[in-house]
């Protein structure tokens, strides 16, 4: 049955993914976002594009129908960032969400499928995490991620909703056609530092930390396509109806990559060195986070299916090579063929 459904941050990295899969299964779709980190180039024409915020009555007020149900990317999501600008995270991540589920209540509308984060487990006793795992987070990202988790839940319990919290572990990767990939300035993930070296925008990746309890001593995350993680927003979609109030599941790969496994996986994509500057620990930063997705693939049919580090990368790599500006490239070839 196709939806109309709002994507809030939609023209961001996951969210214009997610906004591709939706249309590409036969949904409409109408997207919020204030574009402070997303782009207009990485949506295709014919969706509707509010330029404003989540949490703005305005903006919300603005879409042009009644929309079955909310797809909430819109966030901010550096865990470095979120220990400076605390302030910045709550306003953005939790204020602004709990008035857009003021408004979704206002309006009756039935579903909110959330963007959440393994952040949310802050530093587990025990690998892989399941959605069982106790939530302890130690950045004020996982803290606002969780806070809206739990506010889902309540608001689900009393109003009506039903409500899918995703906790992603480490989005990466590229669309395999090429049409859409990742362009955030300053990079505020691993993939995206190291390919900026090979791409001589910078000229050193930082390691923060090689001391942690790992076969090189640097962090392990859990890695996972962004075109999986679209097909998890999908499949939760069809899932949707048949949830009792609220759910959480966790999208990860269960295998979990050292900093200098990416790395060295990045060295064989890129043919380049990429020189490393190793610096201490950074506040915030788990040794390790590897998650157990068995909840999602029973409950909801979903398992990765390109989240080998090996196509993570190189996909991302293709993307790069072919908009070295990022989206700039995209307006710019555009201006070219207009001449």
């Amino acid at each position: 049955m196709s939806m109309y459904v709002l994507v809030t941050g939609g023209a961001g990295y996951v969210g214009s993914n997610i906004v591709r899969s939706l249309i590409d299964a036969g949904h409409r779709v109408c997207v919020i976002d204030d574009l402070s980190s997303g782009h207009r180039a990485a949506l295709p024409t014919e969706v509707e594009l509010i330029v404003g915020s989540c949490g703005d009555r305005a903006s919300l007020d603005a879409v042009p129908q009644q929309p079955d149900g909310v797809m909430h990317m819109a966030a901010k999501c550096s865990v470095a960032e979120s220990l400076q600008q605390p302030r910045t995270y709550y306003n953005v991540n939790l204020s602004q969400s709990i008035a857009l589920l003021d408004w979704m209540v206002d309006r009756n509308v039935g579903w909110i499928i959330h963007s959440s984060t393994a952040a949310v487990y802050g530093t587990p006793g025990h690998m892989p995490v399941n959605e069982s795992t106790e939530t302890q987070p130690i950045n004020a990202y996982g803290a606002t991620k969780l806070a809206v988790d739990h506010a889902i839940n309540y608001y689900a319990a009393a109003y009506g909703l039903r409500g899918v919290s995703l906790r992603y572990f480490n989005a990466a990767g590229a669309r395999p056609d090429g049409s859409l990939g990742e362009d955030k300035t300053p990079a505020s993930n691993l993939v995206l530092q190291v390919l900026a070296v090979a791409m001589g925008k910078s000229d050193a990746v930082e390691v923060y930390g090689s001391n942690y309890d790992s076969i090189d001593g640097t962090a392990t995350r859990d890695y996972v396509h962004v075109v999986d993680l679209a097909a998890a927003h999908l499949a939760a979609l069809q899932g949707i109806a048949s949830i009792n109030g609220s759910a959480v599941y966790n999208l990860g790969t269960g295998t979990g990559s050292t900093v200098m496994q990416v790395i060295k996986a990045a060295r064989c994509v890129t043919n380049h060195p990429i020189p490393v500057r190793t610096a201490a620990n950074r506040p915030g930063d788990p040794p390790a986070l590897i998650a157990s997705s068995a909840k999602a693939h029973d409950e909801l049919g979903w398992a990765p299916e390109h989240s080998d580090l090996m196509t993570i990368l190189r996909d991302a790599w293709a993307w790069h090579q072919s908009h070295p500006s990022g989206y700039a490239s995209d307006a710019d070839q555009q201006t070219r063929e207009s001449r």
